[in-house]
């Protein structure tokens, strides 16, 4: 996958997590250090959403239309694995 927009706001990310680490390292107030991690949470969310949505509609579509029985239940299988795993986060 090669989305212009997902690295872009990975980069982003990336930038406010280094504001969050300042933050920290400069003892700001525990609240505001809390909501800046919150809105790293959601762009996080955001870029899984981005993901999730081009691997459904061309990934799982692709497998799905596939002749190939076994793609078909991988990427089934992948899709459950992974809400699995974001319930134990």
């Amino acid at each position: 996958m090669q989305n212009p927009d997902v690295v872009q706001r990975l980069k982003s990310i990336e930038g406010h997590v280094r504001g969050v680490e300042k933050m920290v390292e400069d003892g700001a107030y525990c609240i505001d250090v809390l909501h800046q991690i919150q809105a790293v949470h959601a762009a996080l969310n955001k870029v899984s959403t981005l993901i999730l949505d081009d691997h459904l509609n061309n990934c799982v579509v692709t497998a799905i239309r596939s002749e190939d029985l076994a793609k078909r239940e991988r990427v089934l299988s992948e899709i459950a694995d992974i809400f699995e795993a974001a319930k134990k986060v």
